[in-house]
């Protein structure tokens, strides 16, 4: 005869089902504490990673996911069709401006795309991107969170996206390749026209490429004075033609060695660093950018069922760490965080001092709709 004393209460299965989803106690104490029967139960509606497969019945097709480059783990794509039936079909794009311009031209067949924090307002602004329904991400625990990447995924109250990791923009160079060791975008720039001429890349994306020529003459990243723009303008058009390229997707060229500094960000500049222990990673003296970015689902998308199934299990914090452990930047979620190795919570590419991060600047609205630095992006790219 079973005791009394052996059952749970639902209350304190629900308390405890609550400290589990919130990394507070590991699996096996859940499991044993609850008991494993009605665990299992409770939990495929809850945790995607104790899901069986009959839980997964009604999903189907294909999840559409945007995103950037080298911006998830393969390992976790693999796994979420292999558990639902569902494929995913991956695109990459280098800017929010290629994201936005797609998106406004229409009939994307997007499902899940991923927007940086100041281009969120604009889509939904334009009523590009739904509201997300939270009941349907169990995973996602805004209390976890560390507050100053989520805010701009909250608009009037509502939520129109959930963070996915965080990171900054700096530039990476080759110490081998390079006898000067630069620290500011100042001398980035001057390298670009001097000793590196040929071997430099900047993303070809116009945030990040204007916003680290306005750095050279300290002004704002996020600066849209006319003067301001029209200097930075002139000091893109003369470094062009010393460049060996721009693109976003810049990882190939330096790992090949045809480049020795280029624009990067956090995660390029870990993956780069695991490899190659001569690439080194510098947030420039003047500032430059921090910033977050969110998983959001595009008005129309298709698959919307499997659209949050992709996002909830994404946010496990299970899986999140693998996330991270593939791609390199840091996480948002102070769950994932407890299962992140130790040497990537001291390494300073993903978690600088915070002297280091005080000059950086979170990209502003404003900057991605300004029609003068869609032309002058559009002119450097053409000199």
């Amino acid at each position: 005869m079973t005791k009394t004393s052996d059952f749970i209460s639902p209350s304190k299965f629900i308390e405890e089902l609550r400290r589990y989803q919130k990394g507070s106690v590991t699996r096996r104490h859940f499991l044993g504490v609850t008991g494993l029967g009605l665990a299992t139960a409770v939990m495929s509606s809850a945790v995607p990673g104790l899901r069986p497969r009959k839980a997964h019945a009604a999903l189907s097709g294909t999840v559409n996911f945007t995103t950037w480059p080298s911006y998830f783990a393969q390992e976790n794509i693999d796994n979420f069709t292999k558990n639902t039936g569902v494929k995913i079909n991956i695109a990459v794009f280098g800017s929010n401006e290629e994201m936005l311009a797609k998106l406004q031209a229409g009939s994307t067949g997007w499902d899940v795309f991923v927007p940086t924090n100041y281009s969120i307002s604009t889509y939904k602004d334009l009523g590009l991107i739904e509201e997300l329904d939270l009941a349907k991400l169990p995973n996602y625990d805004q209390a976890s969170q560390e507050q100053r990447f989520t805010a701009e995924g909250i608009i009037d109250g509502k939520t129109y996206a959930v963070p996915k990791n965080w990171g900054t923009t700096g530039f990476v160079y080759n110490s081998k390749s390079m006898a000067q060791k630069p620290a500011s975008w100042k001398e980035f720039w001057d390298l670009t026209q001097n000793e590196a001429s040929g071997r430099v890349m900047v993303h070809d994306y116009q945030l990040t490429t204007i916003g680290n020529a306005l750095k050279y003459y300290g002004y704002s990243f996020n600066s849209n004075d006319e003067k301001e723009l029209a200097e930075a303008e002139k000091l893109l058009i003369a470094a062009k033609p010393h460049l060996f390229g721009i693109n976003s997707d810049y990882k190939p060229s330096l790992i090949s060695g045809d480049a020795w500094m280029s624009v990067c960000w956090t995660g390029d500049a870990t993956q780069l660093q695991r490899d190659m222990p001569e690439m080194l990673y510098v947030l420039a003296k003047e500032g430059g950018e921090i910033w977050s970015d969110f998983y959001a689902i595009p008005k129309g998308g298709q698959n919307i069922d499997a659209a949050y199934a992709l996002i909830d299990y994404l946010l496990t914090p299970e899986i999140n760490a693998i996330e991270v452990k593939a791609h390199g930047y840091p996480a948002t979620d102070a769950r994932t965080n407890k299962l992140v190795p130790k040497e990537m919570l001291e390494n300073p590419i993903l978690y600088p001092a915070a002297e280091a991060l005080a000059p950086l600047e979170f990209g502003a609205a404003a900057t991605l709709t300004n029609p003068l630095r869609a032309e002058i992006m559009a002119r450097f790219k053409s000199a």
